[in-house]
């Protein structure tokens, strides 16, 4: 899956932010758990919160977000799955009614040398028995590779599609009076020697750790 033209993109966020400005009704907005209130503790993996800079908040728009690294607590082990750290990025947004929307990370993602190598999509199991569809990512910067999952979390459903995300809050408006969705992502580095198989069952399997308790911060 070859990233959007920036001018689809650009028109279509244009487009949407119109709609949702226009709209006359209030959005209605589900309660949630705050994502600081996420445990920084998944099986194996210890979070460490990162800050973002304001430069790149200011990017973001009015949304709330959850930055931070998870190291495994058996670094060291034989298992593939514990020799490398996770980041988990979430950005909720409420509404979507105010001029901000969520930025696409094929926008966002190459930037201060790092480059995408391929995009396509991948599934990752969910505690509900059906497999989530999510984007799934190779960016480099010289030697340097990371593999990352990510996808739009939305009343309940994982698109991994920028287009089809956008379409889908214009549906959900008009059906719901709800704009809210989030962005989440999932990064782990490929280390020298290691194939991108084991970094991307890497990021999976961390992944399954959270989902069954997403709902509570993202709300379906």
């Amino acid at each position: 899956m070859k990233p959007l033209p920036i001018w689809f993109v650009t028109l279509l966020l244009a487009l949407t932010a119109y709609f949702l400005h226009h709209r006359g009704t209030t959005d209605h907005v589900p309660p949630s758990r705050p994502l600081s209130e996420m445990p920084v503790q998944f099986g194996p993996w210890r979070g460490e919160d990162q800050p973002i800079a304001q430069e790149a908040l200011d990017v973001l728009g009015k949304g709330i977000f959850l930055n931070r690294i998870y190291l495994p607590e058996t670094a060291g082990s034989d298992n593939p799955q514990l020799q490398a750290p996770v980041s988990l990025f979430i950005g909720y947004f409420p509404t979507q009614r105010t001029g901000s929307t969520i930025h696409s990370p094929q926008n966002c993602l190459p930037g201060a040398g790092w480059t995408f190598d391929s995009s396509g999509v991948t599934t990752v199991p969910s505690p509900s028995g059906k497999d989530l569809e999510v984007g799934d990512y190779v960016v480099s910067n010289g030697p340097a590779k990371m593999e990352i999952l990510y996808w739009y979390q939305t009343q309940g459903k994982a698109i991994a599609s920028d287009y089809r995300a956008k379409l889908q809050l214009m549906a959900d408006s008009i059906r719901s009076s709800r704009s809210d969705a989030a962005l989440v992502r999932v990064i782990t580095p490929i280390r020298k020697g290691e194939s991108r198989d084991v970094a991307r069952n890497r990021a999976k399997a961390f992944t399954q750790n959270f989902l069954p308790i997403l709902p509570l911060y993202v709300p379906n």
